[in-house]
């Protein structure tokens, strides 16, 4: 009994089956029945879900327009910000060349100062030595003639055998002297340098 029972659901399943292409087609009741299932979900979906959808694309769509809007204002401040760099960078390359050129040529300056200088010092000295040399060259000469003059007047006043004690005599003598030793020395001299 309990195959048989079994058995007859089996069987009016049977008997309902549909062949062929009405397996695909439903029957007209549960096309309508769906039909207002779907046109029920359709007024709700129109009525209370859309508009909730709509109003979450357009806060979407204005916080992306928003974002653009700000990363637009963004890059044009970076931009700004930029060229305001490279100008400020330009600036203070020009500032650091001007400077440099400023360095170069008060260096150069003073190093010409300094030359300058260096070459007045050398020039005073060497006129200070010159007149130191001259002047220690005139007092060997006075001091020479003095001694000079001593030793010729002793010396000429042996060999003529009289005195020459008289100071004017004496001078002239060492004059005319002295004058034939340079004349001899100049001469000497100028030979040799040619």
């Amino acid at each position: 009994m309990a195959a048989a029972q079994n058995a007859a659901p089996v069987i009016v399943a049977a008997e309902g089956t549909a062949e062929g292409i009405d397996l695909f087609i439903p029957a007209w009741y549960d096309i309508i029945w769906s039909s207002v299932v779907m046109l029920v979900i359709a007024v709700v979906f129109y009525k209370y879900v859309l508009p909730k959808f709509q109003v979450v694309l357009d806060e979407r769509t204005a916080k992306i327009e928003g974002g653009l809007a700000k990363a637009e204002k963004a890059q044009e401040e970076a931009a700004a910000a930029l060229a305001e760099y490279h100008q400020q960078l330009a600036e203070a390359r020009a500032e650091a060349s001007k400077t440099r050129e400023e360095a170069r040529a008060e260096g150069t300056a003073i190093v010409a100062e300094l030359k300058t200088k260096a070459n007045e010092e050398a020039a005073r000295i060497v006129e200070t030595a010159h007149r130191q040399i001259e002047a220690e060259r005139q007092s060997a000469a006075v001091s020479l003639r003095a001694e000079v003059g001593t030793l010729a007047t002793e010396l000429a006043s042996k060999i003529v055998g009289e005195s020459l004690e008289d100071s004017a005599r004496q001078s002239r003598v060492v004059d005319r002297f002295l004058d034939e030793l340079e004349a001899d020395q100049s001469a000497t001299t100028s030979v040799k340098e040619v």
